[in-house]
């Protein structure tokens, strides 16, 4: 089997709203640790080395992550919206579906119509449990200055669409699942009224789903579908998101 990484390197270069904090302890500041924990001296370690450690400051919505429906709303589906750690792993391995929209330009609403045009391109009908992924490339320019804002977004109405073919998790190379946070913004103060800010997220109020936000390396799946997606979450106690590091499973021929 092969197997494709889809997931972006958490790295304080990124740049988003909400940014890795990386401090790199050296081997010598492991001896130093462990000295002081154990009673010991610095130089009672091997050429006062011992372990290399880094402290990470992560929100759970930096690098690839998984959004929980505890996330949109404090309810979904007419219960508490489960967090991260409560969800189903059976959720999150499954046959993948890859949408190829990196024609469309950076903040462009996808509709229910190019959904389903896109699915009759590559001749494929969803299942229940299906993992759709959204390509757009914006992980191409990771680092550039306004990456999170160069994404297609999905529109709540083509969200809804997916859920209602059974559709449990869904994911993005974009920063995030909607248009871009600027272009929302921008709609909303030429005519402030629902439904415009955060739509997409906000369809978690009523139907319990899970996103996939800040994937990476969708061009390299071969296929667009006859592959598997693992992408199980970590578990954040009672966390809004959980982060993972999915990858894309093809089998090859013998």
């Amino acid at each position: 089997m092969k197997f494709i990484d889809l997931s972006v390197t958490i790295s304080p270069r990124i740049r988003e709203p909400l940014p890795a904090k990386i401090d790199y302890g050296s081997h010598e500041d492991g001896a130093r640790q462990a000295a002081a924990i154990l009673g010991l001296k610095q130089e009672d370690f091997p050429e006062g080395k011992a372990w290399a450690t880094e402290t990470v400051t992560l929100n759970t919505h930096a690098g690839t992550h998984i959004d929980a429906p505890w996330h949109y709303w404090p309810t979904s589906e007419g219960k508490q919206a489960r967090t991260i750690d409560e969800l189903p792993l059976e959720w999150f391995f499954s046959d993948g579906v890859l949408l190829n929209f990196s024609m469309k330009p950076p903040g462009y609403e996808i509709t229910t119509d190019d959904l389903i045009a896109e699915l009759e391109r590559i001749g494929y009908t969803l299942k229940p449990y299906d993992i759709v992924l959204i390509r757009s490339d914006p992980d191409k320019r990771l680092y550039h200055d306004h990456y999170a804002f160069l994404h297609a977004g999905v529109s709540a109405d083509a969200t809804l669409w997916l859920l209602d073919q059974g559709i449990k998790v869904v994911g993005t190379d974009g920063w995030g699942w909607d248009i871009p946070l600027n272009l929302q913004a921008e709609a909303y103060k030429a005519n402030p009224r629902e439904g415009v800010l955060w739509a997409a997220h906000y369809v978690g109020k009523d139907r319990e789903y899970c996103q996939i936000e800040k994937l990476a390396n969708l061009d390299q799946i071969p296929k667009p579908f006859g592959f598997k997606v693992c992408c199980f979450p970590v578990k954040v106690e009672k966390g809004s998101a959980g982060w993972a590091r999915p990858v894309a499973i093809i089998e090859e021929a013998r």
